[in-house]
């Protein structure tokens, strides 16, 4: 049998009122990658923290090419060829590609920095992923999928022999992530072992040879990921039989199927050139098209945050031209942004005060805000929404990606919209959060809105939608409604290999 290149064994740990892992192995192999899969609490991030030496387990061992392996600090990990690229990018913008590759152990000769050595050996260092900038560049130029490359390359010029990747293509398009698969699978060659954390199924199956999974603090299972249906392993996260076809459609939804918003003819600069279609109250709709189509200038112009240069919008029968955001919202016109963190919410205000962000006026009285008002609107909606969180007022930023997403749909719902315009609402969320945010979609349709949505991932269309339209070539092409929603077919009209039948 071969020796793993780590070992972690009877793994524990539990902070303060919660137990966060019980009784964990986990073991990998030189040049293997593993996917890591589990819900928000399901441990995965403490375990990687213990393996990166952030963290430090109340039980149990690590062993590193045989031997025992005492990790305190990070630099510990470091030392020991650990390294961890996070989710969220520490590269420093203004600094050269150079610097940041080497960031805070520059190269010295005579008591000074050796320039030309920084450059040449961060050159090699980039030259091994494939990547041919000039490292004398700032980072500010470069692309998401650039910088994160960065940080990899700086990992590996710190001698990693296991990386670790945390949802390494949430912020990435579909090209930049086929890219960053490419250069997995090209390290995995080269001997590198890689702990590779996503909640893309598709992607998973494209860049991993095997898959753990986790499930309230304890290890679930190992095995290869061709030995595992879709269907099992959202089993095994969830605990319980979910069907891969996700959630019944809306059939049954209340209200009529009436055309709420008309939209005829809409150009939208630069990708927009012709767009037609009719938004429905009582359904999901989908826009589904490639990167660069025009999704989210879409919904934007819809929302009155970006300006049309033609074509014409009726809403309830009368002409309607959303001038502003505000104009948008007057109408009940509401859109959650792509970035929750950066657009959709404020992280260090209290999650009760971005749930009535949008809605004030509905709990104040005479311009002064009603505390007993707030604090049942913000409880109503906590139970509506099945927020996971320690107190109302503790900050947005302290709650998982799939709670702080809830909780920008919460404040949208809250601002009482006819029209609910969501761009990628599930981007950087687990598979139940995920499922749960579907839910609130479907719920929201029932209740009579019209919930219009974008998604980069074609699958998400299965789960939720009763119709999705075909964006193309600056032009809605054409439409695919209830049991004609398939992977397949979507991704031929999006694509243009099949034409709209």
């Amino acid at each position: 049998m071969v020796e793993p290149l780590v070992h972690m064994r009877g793994i524990s740990k539990a902070y303060p009122g919660v137990v966060a892992l019980r009784d964990v192995d986990f073991a990998m192999a030189r040049g293997e990658v593993r996917a890591l899969l589990g819900k928000n609490g399901a441990g995965k991030s403490t375990l990687v923290k213990i393996l990166a030496g952030v963290e430090r387990p109340d039980e149990g061992a690590i062993v590193m090419d045989g031997k025992a392996l005492l990790l305190r600090t990070p630099m510990d990990g470091i030392r020991a060829g650990i390294a961890t690229v996070h989710q969220e990018l520490s590269v420093v913008p203004e600094l050269s590609i150079a610097e940041n590759v080497f960031l805070g152990r520059w190269p010295k000769q005579g008591g000074r920095i050796d320039w030309r050595r920084m450059q040449r050996e961060a050159h090699d260092a980039l030259a091994v992923l494939g990547l041919h900038l000039d490292p004398r560049q700032p980072v500010a130029r470069l692309s998401v999928a650039e910088r994160q490359l960065v940080e990899i390359a700086r990992a590996l010029s710190q001698g990693a022999r296991l990386l670790i990747l945390d949802e390494p293509t949430s912020s990435l398009v579909a090209q930049e992530a086929e890219t960053l698969i490419r250069v997995v699978r090209q390290l995995a060659e080269q001997g590198t072992s890689i702990v590779y954390i996503s909640h893309r199924m598709d992607e998973i199956r494209k860049v991993a040879q095997s898959v753990t999974i986790m499930r309230d603090g304890r290890h679930i299972a190992t095995a290869p990921v061709a030995d595992v249906s879709n269907r099992q392993i959202v089993e095994m996260l969830l605990g319980g039989t979910q069907g891969e076809g996700g959630a019944p459609r809306l059939a049954g939804a209340s209200g009529e199927r009436r055309p709420l918003l008309a939209i005829q003819g809409l150009h939208v600069a630069p990708r927009i050139q012709d767009a037609s279609f009719e938004i429905r109250a009582g359904e999901v709709l989908g826009i589904a098209g490639v990167l660069g189509s025009g999704r989210t200038e879409l919904l934007q112009a819809i929302a009155g945050l970006r300006a049309t240069q033609g074509g014409s919008m009726t809403l309830d029968g009368s002409a309607f031209r959303p001038a502003s955001l505000g104009k948008a919202r007057a109408n009940g016109i509401f859109m959650t942004p792509e970035d929750r963190r950066g657009e959709g919410a404020v992280m260090m205000l209290g999650i009760d005060e971005n749930l009535v962000m949008a809605s004030w006026r509905s709990v104040s009285r005479g311009g002064v805000i009603d505390r007993v008002a707030m604090r049942a609107k913000v409880a109503a909606s906590i139970r509506a929404l099945g927020i996971k969180l320690a107190h109302p007022g503790e900050p947005l930023g302290n709650l998982s990606g799939g709670n702080q997403q809830k909780v920008v749909i919460g404040k949208a719902l809250n601002a009482a919209p006819r029209i609910l315009l969501l761009d990628e609402p599930t981007r950087g969320v687990d598979i139940g959060a995920k499922r749960q945010i579907y839910q609130l979609m479907r719920d929201a349709a029932a209740d009579g809105l019209a919930v219009v949505f974008v998604s980069g991932e074609i699958e998400e269309f299965c789960e939720v939608c009763d119709r999705v339209l075909i964006l193309r070539g600056g032009s809605i092409t054409g439409a695919v409604e209830g049991p004609a929603i398939r992977t397949e077919t979507l991704t031929e009209l999006t694509t243009g290999e099949q034409g709209v039948h």
